[in-house]
């Protein structure tokens, strides 16, 4: 696995032999990235279920202002920790080692991360189907939508397989949906209201434990046949 282009082009990420993550194929990585790239430059990212970080990374290579990991598999989160020191861009970068179904988005302590203004949000393949209104991740997909986690109009790429079935809040609108061969990635844009914030207060992310800390390191779908997914479902 590498870093396509920009100003860590050609360089090279460890990758958890153990296949817990689901590493995205180049070809396909180098695609999507094309679609967004108007989108990256300055953008704060999220890189949720980050694995070993190849989409935060290559995001931060080709412009971004900055990037927070979001990782819980403890070798997973060790090889991403090793890819940021490596690159030597621990300044830009923060990898919080923490449950996407519990965290409240916000890191304590990190100036100009947020609010986040670009969303990968790639959950393990079988964590798919469970969501539905009123589930963990159904809510974590709230709790980004907060007004002081994600900046207006942020776009979020939410990476699935193929023809699953799944709900998102409403404060997420479907733009586009691009078939990758065994995947999907779904183009979703925030909606842009007061009513986000009035509902949001709702969810339970104001229950989270106040010691919750960062682990820091400094409908059709459109197909896409130039590409093909291979990697391995968790």
């Amino acid at each position: 696995m590498r870093i396509i282009t920009g100003r860590y082009g050609r360089r090279k990420l460890l990758t958890n032999p153990c296949q817990i993550t689901r590493p995205i194929t180049d070809r396909v990585k180098e695609s999507l990235f094309e679609y967004i790239l108007d989108e990256v430059v300055e953008a704060r990212v999220a890189d949720i279920f980050a694995g070993t970080g190849t989409l935060g990374l290559e995001a931060l290579s080709r412009g971004a202002h900055s990037v927070v990991f979001f990782e819980k598999d403890r070798k997973a989160a060790e090889l991403l920790r090793k890819n940021v020191a490596s690159l030597k861009c621990q300044d830009e970068t923060l990898c919080w080692q923490t449950d996407v179904t519990l965290t409240s988005f916000r890191p304590k302590n990190v100036d100009g991360f947020l609010p986040y203004s670009l969303v990968f949000f790639d959950p393990p393949y079988k964590m798919v189907p469970d969501i539905q209104n009123g589930s963990p991740l159904y809510k974590s997909l709230e709790r980004l939508a907060r007004p002081d986690v994600t900046a207006d109009d942020t776009l979020m790429l939410f990476r699935t397989p193929q023809r699953s079935i799944f709900e998102i809040p409403e404060y997420w609108k479907c733009e586009r949906t691009v078939d990758y061969s065994t995947m999907e990635v779904h183009w979703l844009r925030k909606v842009a209201s007061k009513q986000i914030a009035d509902k949001a207060d709702e969810t339970d992310a104001d229950a989270l434990p106040e010691s919750e800390t960062a682990q820091a390191v400094r409908p059709n779908a459109e197909i896409d046949d130039s590409s093909s997914d291979t990697g391995d479902e968790t």
